[in-house]
């Protein structure tokens, strides 16, 4: 039996993770760097697109349609988030369980019921970003009807207008505090979805309901997890972003095309590094849980054994 088919405190699960992790690269890398590429394709599709509206000066008609393609872009990103999230849970099981794994394997795996983690994955993102959504949509109706504080300029004289503009600020930061405490919670909450649909054939809403299960008493073990694995994200991304950071100081915010193109190649290669990390740490979690909840140890033993 595998030394992880055990409960694991904390400093294990970092531990495991990082282990699978170095001996497991090339393979959980590769299942990400599917995601990864699309992206980075979708941005820079997105990045010539705008170029060449502000360059030709295009209609409001064609803004409006760019709208559209970005809404497009962004339920493709989903759909791609929902398939390489479960081909890397399932191949981190099968490495954490001692089973081969490929990338192709891991993807193939997914296929049969790839709507279903596709389903997943946006009802999890829709809970998630809902709130933030229609607050963005009100500032930009807000905006919208005074076009004066986009291009900066701004009547201090008009007390009235300046609490009003105070007001509206203040309330939309206060609102978005609180909506990162949402998007936290519901998170954790929802963290081991993904998972519980890979492992155990759930529908999505089974997969949710396992998830809240599951999680209990153990999200702020995985809420540590996010933290790390946010802070290296963070700082890999100020590392080898950098240089944007430079050039739009020195150019008072405006960066060229040419440079946004590397910035999206450069990301491609970050989120192919640190994509696993997370993911594969919830799988582990996952097991963790059921280990602690399920006795799931002693089941995979007798499965290992011939017995079920």
């Amino acid at each position: 039996m595998e030394t992880g088919i055990r409960p694991l405190t904390l400093g294990e699960i970092l531990d495991r993770t990082a282990q699978l992790y170095r001996s497991n690269f090339l393979l959980f890398a590769g299942i990400f760097a599917v995601y990864a590429g699309l992206l980075m394709v979708l941005n820079l599709l997105q990045l010539g697109v705008t170029s060449w509206i502000d360059m030709a000066h295009a209609s409001l008609a064609f803004k409006v349609a760019l709208f559209g393609v970005l809404a497009i872009k962004v339920f493709v990103m989903i759909a791609a988030a929902g398939a390489t999230t479960a081909a890397i849970n399932r191949a981190v099981a099968w490495v954490h369980l001692g089973q081969p794994a490929t990338i192709s394997s891991a993807y193939m795996s997914t296929m049969p019921r790839l709507g279903s983690y596709v389903w997943l994955t946006t009802i999890i993102y829709f809970v998630i970003a809902w709130p933030i959504v229609i607050l963005v949509g009100f500032l930009g109706i807000f905006l919208a009807r005074s076009p004066g504080i986009l291009h900066g300029q701004i009547d201090t004289s008009n007390q009235g207008a300046m609490v009003t503009l105070l007001v509206v600020f203040g309330a939309f930061g206060l609102l978005a505090l609180v909506w990162i405490v949402y998007a936290i919670i519901m998170g954790l909450r929802y963290s081991l979805a993904v998972p519980a649909c890979v492992m155990e054939n759930l529908k999505a809403h089974a997969a949710i309901k396992r998830s809240i299960d599951l999680t209990k008493g153990s999200r702020g073990r995985i809420f540590v997890l996010f933290v790390l694995v946010l802070a290296i994200d963070i700082g890999l991304g100020l590392f080898s972003q950098f240089f944007i950071f430079v050039l739009a100081f020195k150019h008072h915010g405006q960066i060229g095309p040419v440079a946004q193109s590397i910035s999206q190649i450069i990301g491609f290669f970050t989120n192919t590094f640190l994509g696993p990390i997370y993911a594969t740490g919830l799988t582990l979690f996952y097991y963790d849980q059921r280990i602690r909840k399920e006795g799931f140890d002693i089941e995979w033993m007798m499965l290992s054994a011939g017995l079920t």
